[in-house]
């Protein structure tokens, strides 16, 4: 085997991996956005999330449900796992550190491993297999989209 076809072999494996825990945290985002947004899924809908918690409840909701629609397609990944990986902090801080590591008992465990999936994204972009790629946007000589859109 040549080197050339195990390159292309080993990207092909880490473009499919990246498009896989994209997706996954990005239907899981979505998911609890359209909760907290719409009241889908027995969530409590916008008005009791800015309730429970105050004027922050606005950029938490807007943040996962279209943060998270961003990851499925493919679009702003970098800035979209960025903007989740800090609401994630701050569901620690703010609510879950108190409590220990284990999600039985309210803890982080939970959005530990929701940071875990953000991380590839945020750190190595979307992979070949994202809406990004084929808009028309800047790019770079190797005719990638800049990390700031893609």
């Amino acid at each position: 085997m040549d080197g050339a076809t195990e390159t292309s072999r080993d990207r092909t494996a880490v473009d499919v991996s990246l498009l896989v825990v994209r997706v996954v945290a990005g239907v899981i985002f979505a998911a609890h956005g359209a909760q907290k947004l719409f009241g889908a899924f027995g969530g409590p809908g916008l008005e009791k999330t800015v309730e429970m918690m105050g004027v922050m409840g606005y950029p938490v909701t807007i943040g996962e449900f279209f943060g998270g629609l961003g990851l499925v397609v493919g679009f702003l990944c970098r800035f979209s796992a960025a903007s989740l990986l800090v609401i994630m902090l701050g569901a620690i801080g703010m609510v879950h550190g108190k409590n220990g590591f284990f999600q039985s008992g309210g803890g982080f465990e939970y959005n530990l491993a929701l940071i875990g999936l953000l991380l590839p994204t945020l750190l190595a972009g979307p992979g070949r297999y994202s809406v990004g790629r084929f808009l028309p946007l800047p790019k770079t000589r190797a005719g990638r989209p800049i990390a700031v859109v893609e």
